[in-house]
């Protein structure tokens, strides 16, 4: 089943909720996004920093500590499903539009893998492997563009004017 361009083909109702859909849903992944700035820096001494604690460095603003197992599980647990699910619905989406088969196959898949790299990155990080913070920043801008790219084309091709070629 070739399911390329059929975006275009939903109905007006079902166009809006997706729309509206993409913008809620865009709104909390930028918060989160901002989140992750405020309590990492976005960069990976602050990821390191945020998960085990800055205690050593005696001229730290701002102390932290290393955070406990069962925080790390709950972080860990709660991002991994709930992304798998955000990803699994925006590469629905993207299933649906007119875009070349491995780009879009990138934009379908990348993203589950990169949610794996960072909350997996950041648990084995928190073990001990600090040179994980690389892959963790890494994979999240990976993560992060796959999300912004995949938002942006579903969007335009959402409300694209309909051509008079099937």
């Amino acid at each position: 089943m070739n399911l390329n361009g059929r975006i275009a083909e939903l109905p007006k109702e079902v166009k809006l909720l997706i729309g509206a859909f993409l913008i809620v849903l865009s709104a909390g992944y930028f918060t989160g996004f901002r989140f992750v700035n405020e309590t990492t820096e976005n960069n990976p001494k602050g990821i390191q920093e945020n998960y085990l604690g800055n205690e050593d460095d005696l001229e730290a603003e701002v102390m932290k500590f290393k955070k406990p197992k069962r925080e790390m599980l709950t972080i860990i647990h709660t991002h991994i499903l709930s992304m798998a699910v955000i990803f699994f619905i925006l590469g629905g989406l993207v299933s649906l539009i007119n875009l070349k088969s491995g780009i879009k196959k990138a934009l379908m898949i990348e993203p589950l893998f990169s949610v794996l790299l960072t909350f997996g990155g950041i648990y084995l990080m928190w073990l001990g492997w600090h040179f994980m913070r690389y892959i963790v920043m890494l994979s999240g801008i990976l993560m992060t563009t796959s999300f912004i790219i995949s938002v942006i084309i579903v969007f335009f091709q959402l409300f694209k004017k309909k051509t008079g070629k099937n």
